[in-house]
């Protein structure tokens, strides 16, 4: 697909415009909001000018073709415009993808949640396992990785378990992953050796910007209590634990991890992750249409992997992707793999759909 060459300076004349505003601006919230623009641009103009100098490159080379001349520059030229004709693809697709339309939220922190589904004790083993390849792949990502909540099970691993995770582009690499996540292995309980099916599902929330969410005071309920399970210092000595509940929606969050000041800024965060989220579902669900043929909607109840341990591999159902490497996803030293392939996919059916409107 190649871009138009009015897209391309209409790219680098918005970026020169910003970094000259950005240079003059006195006022903070406007070089933080500049800031945050250039950031994202500089990237997208520094391809457009690559491109518009590869395509003035070739067709300068050609040009010189044309006209004849010396014989030996006439050569060289031609072996020039071979290697650039070459190059010439990649540097459009590359700039197709960047002027793909990016949803506003790839580039914010995201809440991540893990719940135990079907499989009993093993299915919160199991969301524990999950939680960690997340908790590495974090790590691995440079991002900051905190626990907001978690209920535990009595054999280990999680019931529930809330995380942030915050750095530059957590929700636009993570979002794939909401869904039925499917684990086939035989349990540490099953005496017989035989294998079962168990499942988590984890849910990927962008993190809304203070501006996106207002909560009004009289539309929450906040109750104390004491807090309850693993890593509560003040179990059965404060009413730390929060339970926030949303009138309107009935949406309840419960965070006990903290101190009661702190749980009531966590579960704030959270409840306003999950309307926000609730936004995205309901705007979602009006352009169903659209979206069709993409990697997936991210809906938490659909299967979208399995981890089959006899045979050590991890299968994304979505875009029948099947990875020998069952020992390093879940330790999160392969993760990326999986998920830069999704990313892709998704990169790939949107620019179809781009060629064919």
């Amino acid at each position: 697909m190649r871009a138009p060459e009015a897209r391309l300076e209409q790219v680098i004349d918005r970026f020169d415009q910003v970094e000259a505003r950005l240079s003059a601006a006195a006022d903070p919230a406007e070089i933080v909001k500049l800031s945050k623009e250039h950031a994202e641009l500089k990237a997208v103009a520094d391809k457009a000018k690559a491109l518009k100098a590869a395509r003035a490159e070739l067709a300068d080379l050609e040009a010189m073709i044309a006209e004849g001349g010396d014989a030996e520059m006439a050569a060289l030229a031609e072996e020039e415009r071979k290697a650039l004709k070459a190059r010439l693809p990649a540097l459009e697709r590359e700039m197709s993808l960047a002027l793909l339309p990016k949803d506003r939220d790839d580039a914010a922190s995201a809440m991540i949640e893990i719940r135990a589904g079907t499989g009993g004790d093993e299915a919160a083993l199991f969301a524990g396992d999950l939680y960690r390849m997340y908790q590495r792949y974090a790590q691995l990502q440079g991002w900051t990785f905190e626990l907001v909540s978690a209920s535990e099970s009595e054999v280990g691993g999680f019931k529930e378990v809330i995380a942030s995770i915050r750095g530059n582009g957590v929700f636009g690499r993570l979002k794939f992953e909401s869904g039925v996540h499917r684990v086939q292995r035989v349990p540490v309980t099953e005496a017989g050796g035989r294998i079962h099916t168990s499942a988590a599902t984890v849910a990927i929330l962008p993190e809304p910007e203070e501006v996106d969410i207002v909560i009004r005071d009289e539309d929450i309920r906040i109750d104390t209590m004491r807090a309850s399970g693993a890593g509560g210092q003040h179990v059965n000595k404060t009413d730390s634990a929060v339970r926030m509940t949303h009138i309107p929606t009935g949406i309840v969050v419960i965070s006990q991890e903290k101190s009661q000041h702190q749980n009531r800024a966590i579960a704030l965060q959270v409840l306003k992750t999950r309307l926000y989220e609730k936004e995205r579902a309901e705007k979602d669900a009006a352009r169903a249409a659209e979206r069709k043929g993409q990697v997936g909607s991210g809906d938490r109840s659909e299967r979208i992997r399995t981890y089959n341990f006899p045979q050590g591999r991890v299968t994304d159902h979505r875009i029948n992707l099947t990875l020998y490497k069952l020992d390093d996803i879940l330790s999160g030293e392969a993760l990326d793999e999986m998920v830069s392939a999704l990313v892709a996919e998704d990169q790939a059916a949107r620019l179809a759909a781009m060629e064919e409107a």
